[in-house]
């Protein structure tokens, strides 16, 4: 995505974001607005902890892991972050286009996969009382890497086995 793509996305979130506190009388706290931009800084998934250096390290900013677990909530609740639950692991990303996720169920890899079969197939699929604005899509299975190793062990213990 282009620089200025990724400056306009930042100035919606920040919008929206003021427009909530306003509405709602919360404080504008450098906080939030910080974790906001490190957010958006992020490119695809990330953990909490992962936020947390991001912060530390580049932005030298030092937050609490509740400040941190209650803003990434706060911006779920405006769906500025969607939060993902990948084979025990939480990891969350930025609101934006529908996608496939591949999940390997050995190692836990996660790939994102762009299918406009799938975006298409499910734009078109009807839905009573209720407006779709995104889906993410989890498939489970195998990564190369995880595949190659266990044909390898297989063939180990195969080999193992006739001596």
């Amino acid at each position: 995505m282009a620089i200025t793509g990724k400056k306009s996305m930042v100035s919606d979130a920040e919008r929206i974001l003021d427009n909530y506190l306003e509405m709602n009388h919360h404080r504008k706290t450098p906080e939030r607005y910080t974790i906001l931009r490190a957010v958006y800084s992020v490119h695809g998934h990330f953990t909490l902890e992962e936020l947390s250096e991001k912060l530390v390290n580049d932005m030298n900013f030092h937050v609490s892991r509740a400040t941190l677990y209650n803003t990434l909530n706060l911006f779920m609740e405006l769906r500025l972050v969607i939060r993902h639950r990948f084979q025990g692991t939480t990891t969350y990303e930025v609101y934006g286009e529908s996608h496939c996720h591949q999940i390997c169920t050995m190692c836990g890899k996660v790939t994102e996969v762009k299918s406009p079969e799938i975006i298409k197939a499910v734009d078109n699929m009807p839905t009573k009382r209720f407006r779709k604005d995104g889906f993410t899509l989890y498939v489970y299975g195998v990564c190369s890497t995880c595949l190659a190793k266990a044909t390898k062990r297989k063939k180990q213990e195969k080999n193992d086995k006739t001596k």
